[in-house]
């Protein structure tokens, strides 16, 4: 991979994570101004399913920032980009569609195929 890619995919990965980081922030902020007393019974409802949504979305930013930091300590060690399955190089293009890939879309396909078997 040229060093030009790698730097455009790197500052992907952190432009990524800066904007999970603000998506925290944000929640944070809306909680706590909904934190006050709801007295009607369907408005509380709707705070606290609100509320639900989105801690699940940020449980799927939390995972998906644990793989931002894993492809930047790939960065680091000098493995971005090769397939943890294979050992073979990660197309460029999957990389920029998915900078956070560990598999190529080979072994990727193999893998949820796999998965796919063993859920019937």
């Amino acid at each position: 991979m040229k060093d030009n890619e790698l730097k455009k995919l790197r500052q992907q990965l952190e432009e990524m994570k800066k904007d999970i980081y603000a998506d925290v922030e944000e929640t944070l902020s809306e909680m706590n101004a909904q934190a006050g007393n709801i007295p009607d019974p369907n408005d509380r409802a709707t705070v606290e399913s609100d509320r639900s949504f989105e801690l699940r979305l940020r449980g799927r930013e939390r995972k998906l920032l644990e793989k931002i930091d894993e492809a930047l300590a790939r960065i680091k060690s000098g493995t971005y980009g090769i397939c943890q399955e294979c050992g073979e190089k990660i197309s460029i293009k999957r990389l920029e569609a998915r900078p956070v890939a560990e598999l190529c879309i080979e072994c990727k396909t193999l893998q949820e195929k796999r998965e796919k078997e063993q859920g019937r």
